[in-house]
């Protein structure tokens, strides 16, 4: 057996390349604007179904991209998934990496109303940054939650990546998320079905900040 040696960059550059050439094996083209949001999802996970899974409202990654230029902070349900978004890029477009999991308010929110610390967080994150990119890849109730207080008035995000994992409430949060922001005019990338999760969140916000700040990834 031989193995492949080389930088960072070269492993990854030829890891897009088997990428794009098993995709064409079958017989799978990704549309342009989408491709490199596609592409690093399935680089991070082996998963091929998010060639498929993968759904984008007309225009989405068009306006995440313009609102990471604008320095739109990012607001993430797990400090995984916040961890995982690149620092530099972030810092090129001076873009916040915010998670409110950890945050001694959330939890006693959380306790006082009975609900869970991501639904909780939610309503932090509508009161400092209504405005903000929303990536959820763990929480189905911070979707719900954000869901609600979207119909409410009190959320209106520059785009929500809804890619959270698991099988209880997962695929009807997404639904409910993809089908109201379809609505409501607000760009959205989600991962229907079951799979997701906060790597696949943080890759989704990470080809889009690679895209918005020129970076070659």
């Amino acid at each position: 057996m031989k193995l492949e040696h080389g930088t960072p960059m070269d492993i990854e550059g030829e890891s897009m390349r088997i990428i794009r050439e098993e995709l064409s094996a079958m017989g799978v083209t990704l549309p342009p604007d989408q491709a490199a949001v596609v592409l690093r999802a399935i680089h991070t996970t082996a998963d091929f179904d998010y060639a498929q899974n993968l759904w984008f409202t007309p225009g989405a990654v068009e306006a995440g991209m313009a609102a990471l230029k604008a320095g739109t902070p990012i607001v993430t349900d797990t400090n995984m998934a916040r961890s995982g978004i690149n620092r530099t890029a972030c810092e090129a477009l001076g873009v916040e990496r915010l998670c409110y999991m950890a945050d001694p308010e959330v939890a006693r929110q959380s306790k006082e109303q009975g609900t869970t610390r991501a639904a909780a967080a939610v309503d932090r994150w509508a009161g400092e940054h209504p405005g903000a990119v929303f990536a959820v890849g763990n929480a189905p109730t911070a979707l719900l939650r954000m869901a609600e207080l979207m119909e409410a008035g009190a959320l209106r995000p520059a785009l929500v990546i809804g890619v959270p994992v698991g099988f209880v409430n997962v695929v009807e949060s997404k639904e409910r998320i993809w089908d109201l922001c379809r609505r409501m005019g607000v760009p959205a990338i989600a991962a229907m079905g079951r799979k997701g999760g906060s790597t696949v969140a943080a890759a989704v916000c990470n080809a889009l900040l690679y895209q918005a700040a020129g970076m070659r990834k």
